[in-house]
């Protein structure tokens, strides 16, 4: 492993990143064009130190999971990427296309970027988040760590009840079935891929619901659907979900509207205001959001 040439990627990388690009405020203090180390590492899911001693030169060897997420936070290419899995003496991820399926794809990162003002995340066909922005994770939390099929969300739909939280209790029917349909959908696609096949089993196995559900055989993608979300400030927010899937189907990009003048809208407008900050200190922000929703539909 060539860590001098793996820290000197990694800061040329971060240099050339400016924090409108990735969501975050520019701040009148601060002092570097590009993102601090600390804001590379919370994209990326790690810890600041361990990310400072990486860009010192120093530390231990990083494995393949935290590369493909430093991959994802610095926005690498292709070639890029590689680059960085070959300083680290890493074997490149791969997958039929010889791009891992857990890899952001660049077209669909792109367009991610250009959607800052409604909520906006890419996940595999197996519902596992790979990134998100800020309004997304201030909808529906922060993706879980460390990533994988287990922790995508419909896995988790089926044997985490915490997980259903997101979702009015009338509406869990109606998603179980969508859920259900739309892996069944993949795995027909992905037939001799033994992630989906392990996936469903164990799904079979610790959900009597998804048995049942999968014996149907009812088929279907998720493209769009309306969805009521439950936010843990915000109450019920009713929005619209849309999918744009990627060339080969294993990744897609949602993203959450509401039309013009909704209490859905105003909902998503003090959603930015409110963002995954601490709850108590947003109080008087909170009052003047709720004032401008009752103004916004006062008869």
């Amino acid at each position: 492993m060539n860590l001098p040439e793996l820290a000197a990627f990694l800061r040329s990388r971060r240099d050339l990143i400016r924090p409108a690009d990735v969501g975050l405020p520019v701040g009148p203090r601060r002092r570097v064009p590009g993102l601090r180390r600390e804001e590379v590492a919370q994209l990326a899911g790690l810890s600041a130190d361990y990310y400072t001693e990486l860009e010192r030169g120093r530390g231990a060897q990083p494995s393949s999971q935290t590369l493909a997420a430093l991959a994802r936070a610095l926005r690498l290419g292709g070639d890029q990427r590689d680059h960085l899995f070959h300083l680290a003496d890493r074997p490149l991820p791969a997958s039929a296309q010889g791009v891992s399926a857990r890899l952001v794809q660049p077209a669909l990162l792109g367009l991610l970027d250009r959607l800052a003002t409604t909520p906006a995340q890419v996940i595999t066909d197996l519902h596992e988040t790979l990134v998100q922005n800020e309004l997304a994770a201030a909808l529906l939390g922060r993706a879980p760590q460390p990533r994988g099929p287990a922790t995508g969300f419909a896995y988790r739909w089926f044997t985490d009840p915490a997980a259903r939280a997101v979702y009015p209790p009338e509406d869990h029917p109606h998603h179980s079935r969508v859920f259900v349909a739309d892996l069944h959908a993949v795995a027909a696609r992905r037939s001799r891929d033994s992630e989906v096949a392990a996936m469903t089993a164990a799904l079979r196995r610790r959900s009597a619901e998804f048995a049942t559900l999968w014996d149907t055989h009812k088929v279907g993608l998720r493209r769009t659907d309306h969805k009521r979300i439950v936010h843990p400030t915000l109450g019920v927010i009713e929005l619209d979900c849309h999918s744009l899937f990627s060339e080969d189907g294993r990744q897609r990009l949602l993203w959450f509207t509401a039309p013009p003048g909704t209490e859905g809208a105003a909902q998503l407008g003090l959603l930015g205001v409110i963002g995954t900050q601490d709850m108590a200190a947003t109080d008087q922000r909170l009052a003047e959001g709720n004032r401008l929703i009752s103004t916004t539909h006062r008869p």
